[in-house]
């Protein structure tokens, strides 16, 4: 499970997945809205878009009406709501008159010729045909689009269910790393221990953990993300981490920044991250430590490694792996 949110989450950090991802979810979320929650509703449509079976029983009520009335205008009115349907349905009544007088149905003929000329039998496709084909084509669009977007997401997923992420890198750094055993060193076991890993690459880098004791009672939370980089271009080359604890009873969240030695050195990115909190130099087993009202959090610098290249040495990270340890705070 670990390493298909590591692939999705790797997935999502390229633009143009992303893309693909939001237009084929919004033609599915489109779709479900407005054939299943809000569909199309007719109202004060006119006899033209019923089927013809309905049209047909349409214009015999139109006929016996102008039978037992005589008014011309409404016979006439009647007529033209059927549109482009008008003809051919008056040749179907005309063959299958039904419950109506076919003296009726031939009179009724003779008065619409006199008023509007010759009642052609074309079928009316010209423009519902047009509205169809419409349709169909729309269909069949989206369709097409949902088929090669799910089929560019599947092969990306298979090519990277075989390609060794950054996150993937993290992943197993964490897994790999060995938790202090405290007990053996004489402290009290740990409400919650965690082992956390950047690596170069990990753009997206923001962990946080909720902190529960045993029967279930929330306590706060803690985490450690991104807190300055230095240079451009991709990846960003991270020169400091923000460690933070949130205790439930405290108004005021902890936090202390982990500095590469490069950053700490530099009196402008120092300036910088002063308001965030104390900054700490990083070193390998160095080891931090957060209090708040009720909690304390030790981090322990398990691992790290400086990346090389153009930039200052030692002036970002290429691996750091932490272990994150809470204890209610000694007296509570």
């Amino acid at each position: 499970m670990e390493a298909v949110t590591a692939i999705v989450r790797n997935l999502l950090q390229n633009t143009r997945v992303s893309l693909i991802v939001g237009v084929v979810l919004g033609l599915l979320l489109g779709l479900i809205m407005g054939w299943g929650i809000w569909p199309v509703q007719w109202t004060d449509g006119t006899p033209e878009v019923l089927r013809q079976d309905l049209q047909n029983d349409y214009l015999r009520m139109a006929i016996e009406s102008f039978d037992r009335t005589g008014d011309v205008d409404t016979a006439v009115r009647r007529w033209d709501d059927l549109g482009e349907a008008a003809g051919a349905t008056f040749i179907r009544v005309q063959a299958d008159p039904g419950y109506v007088n076919p003296v009726d149905v031939q009179e009724y003929g003779l008065l619409i010729q006199s008023v509007k000329g010759p009642i052609s039998a074309t079928p009316p496709s010209a423009t519902s045909g047009t509205g169809r084909l419409v349709l169909y084509a729309s269909v069949l669009v989206v369709a097409v689009l949902l088929a090669v977007g799910g089929l560019y997401l599947w092969r990306l997923l298979r090519k990277g269910s075989g390609t060794v992420t950054a996150v993937m890198q993290a992943a197993e750094a964490s897994r790999q790393a060995e938790k202090t055993d405290f007990q053996s060193l004489g402290l009290a076991p740990p409400i919650t221990q965690t082992m956390t890993t950047y690596v170069l690459g990990d753009d997206l880098y923001d962990e946080s953990f909720s902190i529960d004791t045993g029967g279930g009672e929330f306590l706060g939370e803690y985490g450690v993300g991104v807190s300055e980089t230095i240079g451009v271009g991709e990846p960003k080359k991270v020169a400091a981490l923000e460690i933070w604890l949130f205790d439930k009873n405290d108004i005021k969240t902890a936090t202390k920044v982990l500095m590469s030695e490069h950053a700490y050195n530099d009196p402008n990115i120092r300036a910088r991250l002063e308001p965030k909190g104390e900054l700490v130099v990083v070193k390998p087993q160095e080891q931090v430590l957060l209090e708040t009202a009720t909690l304390q959090l030790l981090a322990t610098v398990v691992d790290m490694d400086y990346g090389s290249g153009a930039m200052p040495q030692k002036s970002y990270f290429e691996r750091i792996t932490l272990e994150l340890a809470i204890w209610p705070r000694s007296g509570q």
